[in-house]
């Protein structure tokens, strides 16, 4: 089985998707494209020769009944209504994250999926897929080191733009370890506060660069969360969990260690496509695997997507009153317990 792929959106991510699913993976093609910039998608189309139609918009697309999954990799604030008139039309659908930009928008989409009474969605939160964060889940899971009782992690970039404010610390950056720390720990959040150390001197006027996040879960674990974008020297991504009996780290990024004039070396990543370029890799894979083997993505979900616009928009208030911030979640639907996830298989 080949599965029809209709790519919403060709801008940078959009491409890179298409050209894994074409030239790197195996389960699907790429068969119609669309962009609000049609030239855009005509010359992606050229650029990776593909046997595919070029649609003036979301729904035409959606309505090709070659297309059998929706890839979003459009303008975010666009992401909620192409995910719903797809899962409308019983459509599988790939988003990359945000699922939607509020968390009313998500739980329309949970409601839409729910009411089709089939799993058709999945969020792009690639960490999950990196083999060092399944590797230190499986560490947590196993009890190596016991209870969680505290997470330390890092986000660092060597330098953002002039268009990057202090919200998008929240909305671009820590986006990442809200939805990587919850399925680390399996636990939901129950608050936060963010606390503004001295602002570095490559920061500009409309960014508060770095940034401290403390989150806490409802079963007590404490998470210590910095995002520093223009920390100058490297891509960073850290993750350290003090359990009741032992401290697991994430795996450094492979690299050569060097010895000469006088210094022990190793490198570090400037581009954060490399850090999880495979992750990519596996996760696009594994999304057509479930589909063609088990009926139903596995991998993070509407409600993923729901629980990281929650406590997003808690960062983000936080930020701004200085104050600790509940994160308030509606009762997780059956639908979307593990024990649903397992009977779809």
């Amino acid at each position: 089985m080949t599965l029809g792929f209709g790519v919403v959106g060709t801008g940078a991510i959009g491409r890179e998707h298409i050209n894994r699913i074409t030239n790197k993976l195996s389960g699907g093609k790429i068969v119609a494209v669309t962009d609000v910039n049609q030239e855009s998608a005509k010359q992606t189309v050229e650029q990776y020769g593909l046997d595919a139609v070029v649609y003036q918009d979301d729904k035409a697309l959606i309505a090709d009944e070659n297309v059998d999954v929706v890839l979003v990799t459009s303008w975010g604030p666009a992401h909620e209504a192409t995910v719903v008139a797809a899962v409308e039309a019983g459509k599988y659908v790939f988003c990359e994250k945000p699922l939607a930009t509020t968390a009313e928008g998500c739980m329309r989409i949970v409601q839409a999926e729910m009411k089709q009474g089939k799993k058709l969605v999945q969020v792009g939160f690639m960490r999950r897929y990196d083999t060092g964060y399944v590797a230190l889940k499986q560490a947590i899971d196993k009890g190596e080191i016991g209870q969680p009782l505290m997470v330390r992690a890092v986000h660092r970039n060597p330098e953002v733009g002039e268009a990057y404010v202090t919200e998008m610390a929240v909305v671009d950056t820590l986006i990442h370890e809200i939805d990587v720390l919850h399925w680390l720990v399996n636990d939901d959040y129950k608050s936060v506060q963010v606390v503004f150390p001295r602002k570095t001197k490559y920061s500009h006027g409309k960014l508060q660069d770095p940034q401290l996040f403390t989150i806490e879960t409802n079963s007590g674990i404490v998470m210590n969360v910095e995002v520093f974008v223009n920390c100058k020297y490297g891509y960073d991504i850290q993750c350290e969990v003090i359990g009741e009996d032992g401290v697991a780290y994430l795996p450094e990024f492979p690299s050569v260690v060097t010895r000469k004039d006088a210094k022990l070396s190793s490198g570090i990543l400037m581009d954060w496509k490399y850090r999880f370029m495979d992750a990519y890799d596996i996760e696009i894979q594994d999304f057509m695997d479930a589909i063609i083997k088990k009926g139903a993505p596995q991998g993070p979900t509407s409600w993923d997507g729901y629980i990281a616009a929650v406590t997003a928009d808690a960062c983000v208030k936080a930020q701004q009153t200085g104050q600790k911030e509940a994160i308030t979640l509606e009762e997780r639907p059956a639908f979307y317990s593990e024990k649903a996830v397992l009977e779809t298989v």
